[in-house]
């Protein structure tokens, strides 16, 4: 198996690094509920208008975690990685663009192309990419990156901000100073970003 790029674990008498089993749940697991998550969204959206700021606030948080991690180690684990990984950050930045303009306007095709996006973003990943990171990840490597995944959503933007670094190391600097700069104004207009508030 190829090794993720992941920091060194604290060190433990008697433990490697292969033996430590983290806990927590799986990138996979994670990123596949969210798309199951934008899925539904997608559907309350186009009867909810309060569900769109949601979608928009939940697709963000998603786009930036997958830039952050999901396509790194895609990138370093997978034989044909860069390419894949290229393409899935392509496609992450025209959905960027296509949800600001949901973000700005009530227009359905714009909730439609947003819904059709997702839906070939999910399948790719479920049919393509996860797969793969299952055959050639460890069970605790995928797990320390859910980690690392849930930290990136909770720091994310929570608007679309196409244009910004969307590879690390400054994608992990500029997205959680976005978000602290999107909460605020979130907090200000009231805007509901999370499924369990609508």
């Amino acid at each position: 198996m190829s090794s993720v790029p992941l920091p060194p674990l604290p060190p433990v008498p008697g433990v490697t690094d292969e033996e430590f089993e983290p806990a927590g749940r799986s990138m996979i697991e994670l990123l596949d509920e969210d798309h199951d998550r934008l899925g539904r969204l997608c559907s309350r959206a186009a009867t909810e208008p309060a569900a769109s700021d949601v979608l928009v606030a939940t697709l963000a948080r998603h786009l930036a975690a997958e830039e952050q991690y999901l396509y790194p180690a895609v990138h370093s684990v997978l034989p044909d990685g860069p390419a894949i990984a290229e393409r899935e950050l392509a496609a992450d930045a025209d959905l960027l663009v296509a949800l600001r303009r949901l973000h700005s306007t009530t227009d359905d095709t714009a909730l439609w192309s947003i819904t059709e996006r997702i839906r070939r973003h999910a399948h790719r990943a479920a049919t393509e990419i996860f797969p793969a990171l299952r055959e050639h990840c460890s069970h605790g490597e995928l797990v320390r990156l859910g980690n690392r995944v849930e930290i990136a959503r909770s720091a994310a933007p929570t608007r679309p901000h196409p244009g910004i670094p969307s590879t690390p190391p400054l994608d992990k600097i500029v997205d959680p100073a976005l978000g602290v700069v999107d909460k605020v104004m979130d907090a200000l207009s009231r805007r509901t970003t999370w499924e369990e508030d609508l």
